[in-house]
């Protein structure tokens, strides 16, 4: 997982509430063993409309995702996450997200921002009117901003969780910070206990 202070870029606007995780990445897409390759299956079934919004070129290569409220709801699958880092999102505003779905965006690098009902609604009409507006997203200062339109907003976001993103660390790194009382551990082990072997 790669650190994030800032993510600066045009948006797509996905103006539907309570899209849950099989709509973001339909189950006949889970059975890779690997985490990549998700973005093809980003929305799948959605993207067989010509007209679905992530088919139009104006939004082309944008790095942010506007949705409506309850972004992410239903079941508990990674994938979901790993489908819109693998098509390009960094970041993914919603007034509302599934709760599993919020945690595991923040153990991914994929970032949750949660704002008011009125600012995800301005959002979403000013990217309309002009797909190449430009978001800034601050999460050291936890602000969401699009400055041409004249909107800026603050987000929550609990302070372990900022300093994992801000970081970079995911499950792993945070186990890795205590590499050396881990094998200090393992050296002071009696030799009579079970060992793994690498």
């Amino acid at each position: 997982m790669q650190p994030v202070h800032v993510i600066s870029g045009t948006a797509l606007p996905l103006d539907r509430s309570d899209v849950d995780t099989d709509q973001i990445i339909p189950s006949d897409w889970l059975k890779r063993v690997e985490r990549t390759g998700f973005g093809k299956g980003l929305f799948a079934e959605w993207r067989d409309d010509r007209n679905f919004v992530l088919n139009a070129p104006e939004y082309a290569g944008a790095t942010i995702l506007v949705a409506g409220p309850n972004f992410g709801i239903g079941s508990s699958r990674e994938h979901a996450v790993w489908a819109l880092t693998d098509y390009g999102f960094q970041a993914v505003i919603s007034p509302r997200f599934g709760d599993i779905f919020y945690n595991n965006s923040t153990k991914a690098g994929l970032v949750p921002v949660v704002v008011e009902p009125d600012v995800d609604e301005a959002l979403l009409r000013a990217i309309k009117a002009d797909p190449a507006l430009e978001i800034h997203i601050d999460i050291e200062r936890l602000t969401v901003s699009a400055p041409a339109a004249g909107i800026e907003a603050t987000f929550p976001l609990d302070p372990f969780t900022q300093h994992r993103i801000l970081e970079g660390l995911d499950d792993v790194g945070l186990t890795l910070r205590h590499a050396a009382d881990i094998d200090a551990f393992e050296k002071a082990r009696p030799g009579w206990l079970p060992v793994t072997t690498a």
